[in-house]
């Protein structure tokens, strides 16, 4: 079945409100094996409403319509999904008992275009609003399905859930499962000519990859006539891509990094301390994020200047004096100095040029040095982003500082 989704609403066009029911039903319906095909904007204008409907049901199967219910003269779904389905609005009385007893209930007025509310189709199915005063419908012509839902995420999600999807469900023609898989270190580019053969020869399941700041998510899904059979196809080509990209892949199952790393080091029980310069404090404010990550965590020092690089971790004025702050020979002082300080099992440090300004001949911008210090293990990492952008450096190295962490955890597994 194709899909189509349609918001309705000039405040969705003007930026006003941020449009997250378009993605909630993406998601659910992909979960029910209902191709989304198209997502529709569309003001409160009945001339361009109309002809954004026509144009959807000419391409898919179902059109999901979320605003344009409620009591006032600009909101016209209803009345156009009515026109267009050949169907006639006609007053359900139950709807207007409910409503009137609801106005009543919270000491509100009833006002006479509330009644409006009450008006449905004759075919319509009735999906009740339990979190508002707009309840939604479906209404069917042939082949063709137009759910029409309220605007406001708070009443359409249980709308959706409650009421909607269990409508959708019964008509479903197959099952979708997927898989994410997350990726560090390998660009999207080359991570799609790595796996060529298992693209150029998919069907279904499918690969799909997706990529942000310095990491790649890769989209396994699969299509199949019973949900057992799907998993198990998506399950089978991801041990093929792990296969080709292990070293690559640190969650499976579409985890952030973060939440990987510590949920290693809480399962493991290993102590973790950080003391960080460039980043400013960023690994520290992400890693407690995690709940519960107190019990492995024992501190964040942010020794920005080279006198407290001194103080807090010990490292040596001759280092500064002759490799500077930004070195191999500085982070592994502030690591094994953290160590000292703190006793965990495992130290962090970074050090580094995050720009725009701080080049100096043989150290650019971008310029990052990361150590870590496990156990009496020493690893330490240059990195050179190439980037003069102060934000993307702090944020590209806290990644290189999870992995790194993520890789010597993961190492003799």
């Amino acid at each position: 079945m194709k899909a189509a989704i349609l918001s309705v609403g000039t405040e969705l066009l003007f930026g006003e409100i941020l449009n997250t029911n378009t993605k909630y039903l993406s998601q659910q319906l992909n979960e029910l094996g209902i191709d989304v095909m198209y997502h529709y904007t569309v003001g409160d204008n009945p001339k361009r409403l109309a002809e954004t409907i026509n144009d959807a049901l000419n391409k898919c199967d179902l059109i999901l319509t979320t605003g344009g219910l409620g009591p006032t003269q600009d909101d016209m779904t209803k009345e156009i999904v009515t026109e267009m389905l050949h169907d006639e609005l006609i007053l359900n009385e139950s709807i207007l008992k409910a409503l009137e007893e609801q106005f009543k209930r919270r000491n509100w007025k009833m006002t006479d275009n509330n009644r409006k509310q009450a008006y449905f189709p004759s075919r319509a199915v009735i999906f009740e609003n339990n979190c508002g005063t707009a309840p939604g419908f479906a209404l069917e012509e042939g082949i063709k399905t137009i759910v029409c839902m309220p605007g406001p995420p708070r009443e359409m999600q249980p709308m959706f859930v409650n009421q909607v999807r269990p409508f959708l469900d019964k008509n479903r023609d197959g099952f979708l499962a997927f898989q994410m898989l997350r990726l560090f270190g390998i660009g999207e580019s080359s991570l799609e000519t790595v796996l060529l053969d298992l693209i150029d020869e998919q069907t279904d399941p499918t690969l799909a990859t997706y990529a942000k700041q310095g990491e790649v998510t890769l989209r396994i899904a699969s299509k199949r006539k019973s949900k057992e059979e799907a998993e198990n196809a998506v399950k089978e080509m991801a041990e093929r891509v792990k296969e080709k990209v292990g070293q690559y892949i640190y969650s499976m199952d579409g985890e952030e990094l973060y939440e990987v790393v510590g949920k290693t080091l809480l399962q493991k029980h290993i102590t973790l301390s950080c003391a960080e310069s460039c980043t400013g404090g960023l690994f520290a404010e992400t890693i407690t994020k995690i709940p519960g990550i107190s019990e492995v965590f024992d501190r964040g020092i942010v020794t920005y200047s080279n006198r407290a690089k001194m103080d807090e971790l010990d490292v040596s004025e001759s280092t500064l004096n002759t490799f500077g702050a930004v070195s191999e020979q500085t982070a592994v002082e502030m690591a094994e100095g953290l160590q000292k300080v703190t006793g965990s099992e495992l130290c962090i440090s970074v050090t580094g040029i995050a720009g725009p300004g701080g080049a100096v001949e043989g150290k650019p911008v971008g310029l990052i040095y990361i150590c870590v210090r496990y156990g009496e293990k020493t690893v330490c990492k240059e990195l050179r982003t190439g980037n003069q952008d102060r934000l993307w450096n702090r944020n590209y190295t806290l990644l290189h500082m999870l992995f790194l962490i993520f890789k010597i955890l993961n190492e003799n597994n």
